[in-house]
């Protein structure tokens, strides 16, 4: 290698360890000290479910948390959640499912939604910070998280057909 080649790459080796090294601990330090500025940023991807109640149609404007990280983060860090907004987590292939409440500041209800489309069972007003396990009890293809006493307001049961092209019609 010649010298000028070895001069290039020690600049350039120089200019990457400084840019790590300066970059590094402040985005460490931002995940640190505003994690809920992070975290509370709604996702772009939305969607639209609806269930069929014994009392009626109702619709819910849905994040989808489709990634693995936005599965981990769901509705972390939010303090708020409109009555008519929720994030929907799609699971293929189905499976057992638990959810916590760990960093959630708001109360949730989580419907765990069966292969099939119908809720399957309801975690109701789950307690924000909580981070006992709320099981399914059996196989989903999906979960909704709505705000916390929406699903006794409007009547949604287990047995509701959930609308969203996840589930197969019928």
């Amino acid at each position: 290698m010649t010298t000028i080649g070895r001069r290039t790459l020690a600049f350039v080796a120089l200019a990457l360890v400084s840019g790590v090294l300066a970059s590094g601990p402040a985005q460490a330090w931002q995940a640190r000290a505003k994690p809920a500025a992070v975290a509370a940023t709604p996702s772009s991807k939305l969607d639209t479910v609806e269930i069929l109640t014994s009392r009626g149609r109702v619709k819910f404007t849905v994040e989808l948390a489709v990634t693995r990280a936005e599965q981990e983060r769901g509705l972390m860090f939010r303090k708020a959640l409109a009555p008519d907004r929720g994030m929907l987590f799609p699971y293929n292939p189905p499976q057992r499912a638990a959810f916590w409440m760990k960093n959630t500041l708001i109360p949730l209800d989580i419907l765990y939604i069966a292969p099939d489309g119908r809720v399957l069972s309801i975690a109701r007003n789950a307690v924000p910070h909580d981070e006992t396990p709320l099981p399914s009890g059996g196989l989903v293809r999906g979960v909704l998280e709505i705000p916390g006493g929406r699903a006794a307001q409007l009547g949604i049961l287990p047995g509701d057909r959930v609308l969203n092209k996840i589930f197969p019609k019928g």
